[in-house]
């Protein structure tokens, strides 16, 4: 009452300001913006005065399992043609809760059957959700979510295979953990086929 509370809020505000200067005398010498070492400090309990990361120049270092739009990925051989793990099977269209996927299957001209390659694969960022249920579901480990979340556009843009595609060596990075599991069983499912040849 009578405009205490007011007041109380407003020292608040005045202490982190005096704080935040404090706590710069006290990093001088060492990098307190724009290092990781000084987001994580201002990230940890123990900071003082300002709390806020300097979007854009600063980003916070997403967790491993951060996902944002889905990407596809393929592997290069030694030529450096890329071969999509999708094989248009399509699941993810019928998981996709907001149906923002949509696949055009591929045949072959001669004999017009259906080739294990999408000829065109899209995916509208503005309706995905980032659920994961495509990645979750794709029984190839063809999608996997992204940690790019800077798509920021002054148009509508729907996201094509080209836009889409990822090569293998960008999941491993992103997602290491993941990667050695993935890699890991099938080394596993590989030896046991193998020892099944040899028996």
């Amino acid at each position: 009452m009578y405009g205490k509370g007011i007041l109380k809020g407003l020292g608040v505000s005045a202490w982190h300001f005096i704080e935040t200067y404090l706590e710069d005398i006290r990093w001088l010498g060492r990098k307190r913006y724009g290092s990781p070492e000084g987001i994580a400090h201002r990230a940890g309990k123990k900071q003082r005065g300002i709390f806020t990361v300097q979007y854009p120049e600063e980003k916070i270092p997403v967790p491993e399992e951060f996902r944002f739009i889905p990407f596809l990925v393929y592997e290069t051989d030694r030529d450096g043609n890329k071969t999509y793990r999708c094989t248009s099977c399509g699941i993810c269209t019928k998981v996709c809760p907001p149906q923002c996927i949509w696949i055009v299957r591929s045949s072959d001209p001669a004999t017009n059957r259906p080739i294990p390659d999408p000829a065109e694969y899209y995916i509208d960022p503005d309706l995905c959700m980032n659920c994961g249920l495509c990645a979750e579901y794709c029984p190839f480990d063809a999608i996997k979510m992204d940690h790019n979340y800077e798509l920021a556009a002054y148009k509508r843009t729907i996201l094509d295979k080209a836009l889409l595609g990822r090569p293998l060596a960008y999941y491993e990075e992103i997602r290491p953990f993941n990667a050695g599991r993935e890699h890991a069983a099938r080394a596993a499912k590989e030896a046991h086929r193998a020892a099944q040849k040899l028996e």
